[in-house]
């Protein structure tokens, strides 16, 4: 059901500062930078291990991470799980009346099925379900 923590994601005001203090701090580049147009965010990613930690940056004021921003400032954005049946799991959750806010994957970065789960379902975490795509 659960394989590992698929990344970790955090809101920031500029991918490339931090594209920058990672290149300088660990002789880290990105694995990888996208536009996630549906979300209105730019994507930038360092493998860590098997695990990815993501850096979100809004391309538009009305995106979610726009809001987080303004509301909370940068900072650790939710956690993401990579699961084998997001579907699955999503009708799971729901039968079991948890709050979600994706009932239906959509796409995210790097082409994998997501969806999110309130934080009030999840001890104030927004958690972040994640299936590569077959």
């Amino acid at each position: 059901m659960l394989n590992k923590i698929d990344h970790i994601g955090v809101a920031v005001q500029s991918v490339e500062k931090v594209k920058h203090l990672f290149k300088t701090l660990f002789d880290l580049k990105p694995e990888f930078e996208e536009i996630v147009r549906d979300q209105k965010v730019k994507v930038m990613g360092f493998k860590i291990g098997e695990s990815n930690l993501e850096f979100l940056e809004p391309v538009d004021e009305t995106s979610t991470i726009s809001k987080f921003l303004e509301q909370k400032g940068e900072g650790l954005h939710h956690i993401a799980l990579n699961v084998d049946n997001i579907q699955e799991i999503l009708n799971n959750f729901k039968s079991l009346q948890l709050k979600l806010i994706d009932e239906i994957p959509r796409t995210g970065a790097e082409g994998k099925k997501i969806a999110f789960v309130h934080p009030k379902s999840f001890s104030g975490i927004l958690l972040e379900l994640s299936q590569e795509e077959e």
